[in-house]
């Protein structure tokens, strides 16, 4: 049974899927920075957010604050980790000079 209806489920399904989208089109605006791997992230993190979207309706006040604070920690660490690449290429371009 599906029970599709607008709740925090969708609200957190679509930040998550913004975010691996984010991940995935990073290839294509900063292609040194991006790596092999994000795309198999991106894969998984829009399977869980299509999962958390059409399921998400069963998880009781408890379970979707852990979600929140799953997709929080995984979006903020997500980020943390692409300004560290960058901050990483650009030592390495200083120290080639």
């Amino acid at each position: 049974m599906i029970n599709f209806s607008f709740g925090p489920n969708i609200f957190l399904g679509i930040i998550l899927a913004l975010g691996v989208l984010l991940l995935y089109f990073l290839r294509l605006v900063k292609p040194e920075v991006a790596r092999d791997e994000d795309i198999f992230f991106s894969t998984i993190g829009l399977l869980y957010s299509c999962i958390l979207m059409v399921h998400g309706w069963r998880l009781d006040p408890i379970l979707m604050f852990s979600q929140l604070l799953i997709i929080t920690s995984v979006l903020v660490a997500g980020w943390e980790n692409i300004r560290l690449r960058g901050l990483i290429i650009k030592i390495s371009k200083k120290k080639k000079k």
